[in-house]
């Protein structure tokens, strides 16, 4: 018995601390959150901006269209159209745009970004990676300059919604809205590494190829296995708030479904090594390595939700001690859930949609259980929204 009531401690003690960091970072954040000296007249670096397209190009004259308005001109876009048959609609009168078909069928983020890093038509510094469904904001290049200007190696700028356009758009923009504040704006000004989030990242070339050019990566997680490849070599990802790009959210069922199934089959592969990264950041005395760890095994929120209701259950039974610091630290994540939406000035309608948290909660469950075999139901998310309708522009600050 005493040694179940050890084991049922430690899991407590792992699954409950999730729920109280937000707050610890958000104080520390409250007391020293700082204020990057602002740069201006930097001469203009030179990117390559990756963009990746899978089955689907419907999307991807629009990300040019964004592109071609940068207020920047040291640029050059590489667009891999990967296992797509028809590339008619990619026809640009513009030699800044070029246009790569993999002769085979690559289904990897890595494969494509590195099929566009062989074919480079010079030797790029920087390299930027856009989804096909993203947009950027003008000076989207020009504010990843003022970043790289302070030493950094590697940026996650912001990847606001898109779409707003159902209840399931507005929910998952609510819970990137709260990771970008968790695991980006107080992660890093904690001292640590804002988290990678697929796309709206940018990085130096080396740094790239050093990290992920000798790994084979299939299935989703590319930014995972690259986030590891970073922190192991103690350097800190940036954040860059007003770098911004829109990403199209999930609009339906189905749609979620799939991605979130792909999300949480990502997190059970790679969850396990961000203990690696505490160990590491102890012996080390790496305090980077060491909070990035503890953010880097948190389960999906639908998940962390439902263990902690768990234990609260069963506390109220055994432990009322225990079954209140559960409810405090429910209080506390509900807590810096709001304060992330106010901080974003996030749209009326999200907060709206709130209400159908536990609809969002159940397709997340149904999720879980198509996980194991993600990768087989789908490579890639299918997009629905029409690019050209609106964009949430007032989620900016």
């Amino acid at each position: 018995m005493e040694i179940l009531k050890i084991i049922w401690i430690i899991f407590q003690v792992l699954v409950g601390y999730h729920l109280f960091l937000p707050l610890i970072l958000l104080l520390i954040w409250l007391v020293v959150k700082r204020k990057p000296e602002e740069v201006s007249d930097l001469p203009e670096n030179d990117y390559a901006i990756i963009v990746t397209a899978y089955q689907q190009t419907t999307l991807v004259p629009d990300v040019v269209k964004s592109i071609q308005k940068l207020n920047y001109n040291n640029y050059l876009v590489y667009i891999v159209a990967d296992n797509c048959e028809d590339i008619s609609n990619l026809q640009f009168n513009d030699d800044k745009i070029i246009v790569l078909k993999p002769e085979t069928v690559l289904s990897s983020n890595t494969r494509s970004h590195f099929y566009a890093i062989h074919h480079f038509k010079r030797e790029h510094k920087y390299l930027t990676i856009i989804d096909s469904d993203n947009l950027v904001t003008p000076n989207y290049l020009t504010e990843l300059d003022k970043v790289f200007a302070r030493g950094f190696v590697a940026i996650q700028g912001v990847r606001a919604a898109k779409n707003l356009n159902s209840t399931y758009a507005c929910l998952d923009a609510a819970s990137d809205i709260y990771y970008r504040f968790i695991d980006r704006e107080l992660l890093f000004n904690a001292g640590s590494s804002a988290a990678l989030s697929g796309s709206g990242m940018a990085f130096t070339v080396q740094l790239y190829r050093d990290c992920l050019e000798h790994l084979v990566i299939d299935g989703a997680g590319f930014d995972k296995v690259f986030q590891l490849e970073i922190q192991r070599r103690n350097l800190r990802v940036a954040f860059a708030e007003r770098a911004v790009v829109f990403d199209e959210k999930t609009s339906k069922a189905d749609q979620l479904v799939k991605q979130r199934a792909r999300w949480i089959n990502t997190w059970f592969k790679y969850a396990g090594q961000g203990y690696g990264l505490v160990i590491s950041g102890i012996t080390k005395f790496s305090w980077n390595q060491f909070i990035y760890g503890l953010f880097f095994t948190r389960p999906p929120l639908f998940i962390l939700l439902f263990l902690s209701f768990f234990c609260f259950a069963v506390d109220v039974f055994i432990d009322h001690v225990a079954a209140f610091v559960w409810f405090c630290g429910a209080v506390s994540f509900v807590f810096c859930f709001f304060v992330s939406l106010a901080y974003f000035r996030t749209p009326k309608v999200i907060y709206s949609a709130l209400f159908n948290v536990p609809v969002f909660m159940f397709y997340q469950v149904i999720s879980l259980f198509k996980s194991k075999q993600a990768n087989k139901i789908s490579v890639a998310t299918e997009h629905y929204h029409d690019s050209t309708g609106d964009n949430q522009m007032e989620e900016i600050k």
